[in-house]
């Protein structure tokens, strides 16, 4: 193993599909064990199954990350089970697509609520189960549209929620590091997910992966949490 993760206790939000079911693996094939939530319980139960397979502790919870009362009672479900957070990763997210002249107030607010404030959400509600043990490691998952813009589709909450969650990375990193509790963001480009697949085999988008980015290709499964 690269790491050696066993009796560390990580949680993945987002994990019923794409880059956090495969975040969720990575940690327990390096001897984590594992809180998995998200809104689809089937998914996060047959992600359990197979990651408790890898000789690991997996427990899903229902949880909606815009949901407060859901966020609060999957940490103290989490704090329940294991004692203790080691490391979180932010992972869950969704967005509306527009453009600042056509977004309508309700696709704004969605992506917002969706992927800014369910970060500072679920941060808020684990980090206090780590500041309890002086330890923890909280990893966001922003985007490279946090950083640039672009010319490929107008999407500006997505890029507005993104390039807040960088910041919020930074604040929170300054805030937590007395207690021991590390902040980072990854600033991913594409990849394929269950949200994206579709548009990435565009001709549009194919054409214009072909000119942005240095491989020519999206992000496969697996090469971020390689």
């Amino acid at each position: 193993m690269m790491f050696n993760l066993k009796g560390r206790v990580v949680v993945v939000s987002g994990a019923s599909s794409g880059l956090g079911a495969q975040m969720a693996e990575g940690f327990a094939k390096q001897g984590a064990d594992l809180v998995i939530t998200a809104r689809r319980i089937e998914r996060l139960e047959q992600l359990a199954e197979k990651i408790r397979k890898l000789g690991v502790r997996c427990l899903p919870i229902k949880c909606d990350v815009t949901n407060v009362e859901d966020v609060n009672n999957a940490a103290k479900i989490a704090e329940e089970e294991y004692g203790k957070i080691d490391v979180l990763v932010n992972c869950a997210g969704s967005a509306k697509n527009n453009g600042v002249l056509n977004m309508t107030d309700e696709e704004w607010q969605f992506t917002i609520d969706t992927d800014l404030s369910s970060v500072f959400y679920v941060t808020r509600a684990f980090a206090n189960i780590m500041k309890k043990n002086n330890y923890g490691r909280i990893i966001n998952i922003a985007s490279m549209y946090g950083l640039v813009g672009n010319t490929a589709m107008d999407t500006v909450a997505y890029h507005s929620s993104k390039g807040g969650v960088v910041n919020f990375t930074r604040a929170v990193a300054a805030e937590l590091a007395k207690y021991n509790i590390t902040c980072n963001a990854i600033c991913p480009g594409y990849f394929a997910t269950e949200l994206t697949e579709e548009t990435l085999k565009t001709e549009a988008f194919t054409n214009y992966m072909k000119a942005t980015v240095p491989l020519g290709r999206y992000g496969h499964e697996g090469e971020l949490n390689a």
